[in-house]
């Protein structure tokens, strides 16, 4: 393979929500380019009707698939319940999408809550997750502000308002239905008193299992591309979490 070549995987969010999972991607696939697509400016898509969300993921992918991806990632759970099955049937490349971690939490002890946008709650696609994998003890519940409220106020998130958004339920296990709400998880834990689960390993690890881990030496540094929505917020959130976790990459 040609070092000066890397592969090119290509995301698309709302917003930032799928940020926290194209760190964990990038972290596992050194050798590898991704270019972030994003449309913070209509955040939320959990009140959008599925032929809304369709409309707008074929506009994304249209442009998505202008870069040849090897592989695109939904890194939105609304998108993936409503939109990954016309996405896979148009478009030839690998798609993946990210779905909320039902299988691992429903084991715990207790009831087992599913927080989701409301799209996402009332989706058929979750419904048969729950229905698989929910051991008949999983209640979904949606949480119609709190992505909208994640994606205005990732500077500044509070516990006092992000617990307003919180149903009141007793719960042995909660799991994250939306990539935003993996930004305030550990407030989450700290309000249900119970493990919280999200989708993001799962997905990394499923794109891993998909495209393979390249393991070439590049003699480029990897880059990675912010080509829509508020490209500024996104790069910033995302180099944040870069700073944190000590990944080296360009953007």
């Amino acid at each position: 393979m040609d070092k000066n070549i890397n592969r090119s995987v290509c995301f698309f969010d709302s917003g930032i929500g799928g940020l926290s999972l194209l760190y964990e991607c990038v972290r596992r696939l050194p050798c590898v380019d991704f270019t972030y697509f994003a449309d913070n400016f209509r955040v939320p898509y959990g009140a959008l009707t599925r032929e809304e969300l369709i409309s707008i993921a074929d506009e994304k992918f249209t442009k998505i698939s202008k870069l040849k991806p090897i592989a695109a990632v939904l890194a939105c759970n609304t998108l993936t319940a409503q939109c990954i099955d016309y996405l896979r049937r148009k478009y030839p490349f690998e798609i993946i999408g990210i779905q909320p971690a039902i299988k691992p939490a429903a084991v715990c002890k207790g009831k087992c809550v599913v927080l989701a946008t409301p799209s996402t709650a009332g989706s058929k696609s979750l419904k048969l997750l729950v229905e698989k994998y929910g051991l008949g003890n999983t209640e979904v519940v949606a949480c119609p502000d709190l992505a909208y409220y994640i994606e205005n106020n990732i500077s500044e998130l509070s516990f006092d308002k992000v617990k307003r958004f919180l149903p009141e339920k007793k719960a042995g296990s909660v799991v994250l239905g939306c990539t935003h709400y993996v930004f305030v998880k550990e407030m989450i834990k700290d309000f249900y008193n119970c493990p919280v689960f999200d989708g993001i390993d799962g997905t990394a690890a499923h794109l891993c299992e998909k495209i393979g881990i390249f393991d070439h030496q590049c003699e480029r540094i990897q880059k990675i591309s912010f080509l829509s929505g508020d490209t500024a917020k996104n790069r910033l959130v995302f180099n944040t979490l870069l700073m944190k976790g000590g990944v080296n990459s360009q953007n």
